[in-house]
């Protein structure tokens, strides 16, 4: 068990070191903050876009974020020779496989935290053809993001730390922290009601692309045990515009009874049931969670039968 904690913390270390996934984390966010500046003359219906953007924004950023990541984590370590050091060792195959997962769940658990925290922040500061851009948040969010890079160059420079990863975990503080400073004032620097204007409902809409995400991130890691990093890309580009479409492509027939329709569309991820654009867009307060424990549920089984398809391609894997 302290093997495969050790091997996660490395993989999960060693992802947020890498210069791309700070860029991918700093720029989404802050894409995310843009889209709620823009003037979008939707006829009443500016908040509703912004949503839908954030969201599609956090979903893209993801799937680099986990392409790129699992490439990173085990696709290199394959080529360097790195992975045939580790498993030198008293430690299996599937152990190190399961670890370099674990790790890169973390890893994409962080970035969608940051982009959550923008994605809500959008979500207030969302406004119509009558209304105008919340300049204070954005000087505020701008600022903390400008002191934690500033934090990671001192750690590196005077106390000989990584600037990457350090950025990184102090980013994720100065946006909290701006966060909750921006939410106790209006747009005028007025004393307001904490939070007021957030569109909570962004949360569970969040969890759910996280969902998306891990499924993703299995099959990538299941790529990479065979592939570099652009064919991954690839083959994950293609499972998501085809998981995408699902319902129309395999949906239909699977219903009148076609057999190959049906095992199709069992096959295929269907990233339909983690989108929830349409029910943010009707005006409803709450929303039950029960769907997302059950789509948990699906994604538990999904991200094990992509593990496992991983395993059994990596164990016959030649890494001399």
């Amino acid at each position: 068990m302290r093997q495969f904690i050790t091997i996660a913390t490395n993989a999960f270390m060693e992802l947020i070191r890498q210069p791309i996934f700070l860029l991918l984390m700093t720029s989404s966010a802050a894409f995310e903050i843009f889209l709620s500046l823009t003037y979008y003359f939707a006829f009443g219906d500016d908040q509703k876009l912004v949503k839908n953007s954030v969201l599609a924004v956090m979903l893209l950023a993801g799937l680099l974020g986990a392409v790129l990541s699992a490439s990173a984590s085990l696709a290199r370590e394959i080529r360097t020779g790195t992975a045939l050091a580790v498993l030198s060792k008293p430690v299996g195959r599937a152990q190190f496989l399961l670890a370099k997962y674990i790790g890169l769940v973390l890893a994409l658990a962080l970035l969608t935290y940051v982009n959550l925290v923008a994605a809500l922040l959008a979500s207030r500061m969302a406004f119509d053809a009558y209304g105008g851009p919340d300049l204070f948040a954005v000087g505020i969010f701008a600022l903390g993001v400008i002191i934690a890079y500033l934090l990671g160059g001192f750690s590196n420079f005077f106390l000989r730390r990584p600037f990457v990863s350090d950025a990184v975990m102090s980013l994720i503080v100065m946006v909290t922290i701006a966060f909750v400073i921006i939410n106790f004032y209006t747009k005028e620097l007025k004393p307001q009601k904490f939070a007021e204007g957030v569109d909570w409902r962004m949360i569970p809409a969040a969890v759910l692309i996280l969902f998306a995400l891990w499924i993703l991130a299995g099959l990538a890691l299941a790529c990479s045990t065979r592939l570099d990093i652009i064919p991954t890309l690839a083959i994950c580009s293609a499972l998501f515009l085809v998981g995408t479409m699902s319902d129309y492509l395999f949906g239909r027939q699977a219903q009148q009874g076609s057999w190959l329709a049906s095992v199709l569309y069992t096959v295929t991820p269907n990233w339909q049931l983690f989108w929830l654009a349409d029910a943010l867009e009707t005006e409803k307060t709450l929303f039950h969670w029960g769907y997302v424990g059950k789509a948990f549920t699906y994604m538990v089984g999904y991200v094990g039968a992509a593990l496992a398809f991983a395993v059994m391609l990596f164990e016959d894997r030649e890494l001399s």
